[in-house]
Order: structure tokens, then C-alpha cells, then sequence
């Protein structure tokens, strides 16, 4: 195989491995700022038109507090809506969109 061959072969391989991504886990830190008990926390991609499993499970986030979580869902999403579910009749439900993977961090406040 001449040189130039071998080169152009090697890039379009690097092209290709480059466009592929893979699933990667989501971990944001979730901070509590409000003055109600959150009870549950649902994510799901923008577009999908039911929510996942509550996230926090039988756990829950007190005012002041903050959580590491992990959405692992295994897509190449980033755009996620939010649910947010307080502890009785303090808070209404409280719904929200943002780009996860830049995010990092998200407070939620009254």
C-alpha cells in the first residue's frame, strides 16, 4: 500500500471514531434552597413525554441541603426536563429544562 493510502486510510478512521460518541452518566450536584422538604426529583430528555423514575428514590432533600446525583440512562442526551415534588402543600410542583451536561449544578429556590 503506497504511503498516501495508508495515510488516508488512517484518517478516516480517526473521522469516524471521532463522531461516534458513547453514553456517558450525567452526575450533577442538587441543591436544595428552598424552605420545603423535596420529595422527588424526575428527569426525562426533552421530548419524551413521560417521566422517568424518581431519582432520589425513598431518600429525600431537606431545605439547605445539597445531593451528588448520577442519571445513568445510557443516552447521548443533554437537555433534560426536570420535576421537582415538595413534602405537602408548601410548594407546588415545579418543572424546569436545562442542558445537564454543562450544568453541573443546579439549586432549586422559591
Amino acid at each position: 500500500m503506497s504511503f498516501w493510502r495508508i495515510v488516508a486510510v488512517c484518517a478516516a478512521s480517526i473521522a469516524a471514531s471521532a463522531g461516534t460518541a458513547s453514553a456517558e452518566d450525567l452526575v450533577i450536584v442538587l441543591k436544595n434552597d428552598t424552605g420545603s422538604v423535596l420529595n422527588s426529583f424526575h428527569t426525562s430528555p426533552v421530548g419524551v413525554e413521560e417521566w422517568e423514575d424518581d431519582v432520589f428514590g425513598d431518600q429525600i432533600l431537606s431545605p439547605g441541603e445539597s445531593v451528588e446525583l448520577t442519571i445513568a440512562d445510557g443516552r447521548d442526551v443533554c437537555d433534560y426536563d426536570m420535576r421537582f415534588e415538595f413534602q405537602g402543600d408548601e410548594l407546588e410542583t415545579t418543572t424546569d429544562t436545562q442542558n445537564l451536561c454543562e450544568l453541573g449544578e443546579y439549586t432549586i429556590t422559591e
